[in-house]
């Protein structure tokens, strides 16, 4: 039996962008608490002779993201159509992006080491299953407002080998996509889904994905509890089977869904409707321009050249409100000797409220 020597986890990351408009129509785009089916047209729920037209603030905003990855972004890219049946997907295919998508290689640094970001590329949503109760019998009905959302997939290189540097990884993208205020990113709300590829090599011959995860604390576990699964059955000499599974809070434990497709069972073709897109180098260098100071470049640059203490600059740094209240303390700081630890401080600890303006905050530190 091989030996088992570290965890291999991919992370497969789908958030849905805060476009006024869907995807490919024009229908509101703001789907959440709204009455179901309210937010359709026959291009959404894929009706004979709808045709799509492509979202241009989606597509930039992913070419946004695509930078701050650290990605090379395409010359030229294309939309596909990925195959499947299910409820929520009325044409039976979702469009997608296959094998041109906007943006490649990037990566993600953690204190565990960097991770590699495989792909960025844009999709549409799907409708939403909703099981309920109905005259008296379980009925599962599907919501379509929620169809032609668009939605950008970050999928990163099997190179995280722990769960705390999995949470690690995902949350640094979620504090990356906030500051590029692209999307809320409220799991909540499932505006960010995560998934997990994991297992104990890939030469083993398989891999379990565990899907349409939540939370963080739920992710966590859910990777905490493949890994003992699987060990187990290497272990006794048994392969574990390749297959998508859930998480189930109330027994603490994944639960098979269905065998694991590969890309042949989804059988990709260009997706006829749309052109090719073809990104101009100025078009790049325009979106180049607009970066804001991205969080972790933020921390560094306040603990080297403003003696921000660390742990101070990592918990205000991926805090807009904290993040504002930093930049207000190092601008004071010109014209007042105290230190801008101890009045971030009083923020972080909460001895100052959130919304207390800077100066008031020194004033009250100075009277004690």
């Amino acid at each position: 039996m091989k030996t088992l020597d570290q965890p291999i986890i991919g992370f497969e990351v789908h958030v849905e962008l805060a476009t006024l408009s869907k995807m490919f129509c024009g229908c509101d785009a703001n789907h959440f608490g709204k009455p179901p089916n309210t937010l359709t047209c026959p291009t959404c729920l894929g009706l004979p002779g709808a045709l799509p037209v492509p979202n241009q603030m989606a597509v930039e905003w992913t070419i946004l993201l695509g930078l701050a990855l650290h990605g090379q972004i395409a010359k030229v890219s294309k939309f596909d159509r990925k195959h499947y049946f299910y409820p929520d997907l009325p044409k039976g295919y979702q469009i997608s992006q296959y094998d041109q998508p906007i943006a490649v290689n990037g990566y993600i640094d953690t204190s565990d080491g960097r991770v590699g970001i495989e792909r960025v590329h844009l999709e549409e949503d799907t409708g939403k299953l909703q099981h309920t109760t109905l005259n008296g019998k379980s009925v599962s009905l599907v919501d379509f407002n929620r169809s032609g959302v668009p939605l950008v997939e970050i999928v990163s290189k099997p190179e995280i080998h722990s769960p705390g540097q999995a949470l690690e990884y995902a949350k640094n993208l979620r504090h990356i996509i906030r500051q590029l205020n692209i999307s809320g990113c409220d799991m909540e709300k499932g505006s960010m889904r995560l998934e997990a590829n994991i297992s104990w090599g890939l030469d083993l011959g398989y891999k379990v994905e565990v899907k349409n995860v939540n939370s963080f604390r739920y992710i966590g576990k859910s990777i905490e509890y493949e890994l003992a699964r699987q060990k187990k059955l290497l272990e006794e000499g048994t392969t574990p089977a390749q297959e998508t599974r859930g998480w189930h809070d109330a027994s603490q434990s994944t639960k098979i869904q269905r065998t694991k497709e590969t890309s042949a069972d989804y059988r990709y073709f260009p997706e006829p409707d749309i052109p090719p897109l073809v990104f101009a180098p100025d078009l790049i260098a325009r979106l180049q321009a607009t970066l804001p100071e991205l969080p972790q470049d933020k921390i560094k640059r306040w603990v080297t050249v403003e003696n921000v203490r660390p742990n101070y600059a990592g918990t205000a740094g991926v805090s807009p409100e904290l993040s504002q209240i930093t930049e207000e303390l190092i601008q004071s700081k010109k014209n007042n000797p105290l230190s801008i630890n101890n009045i971030l401080g009083l923020y972080i600890n909460k001895f100052v409220g959130i919304k207390t303006p800077v100066s008031q905050a020194i004033k009250e530190y100075e009277a004690k």
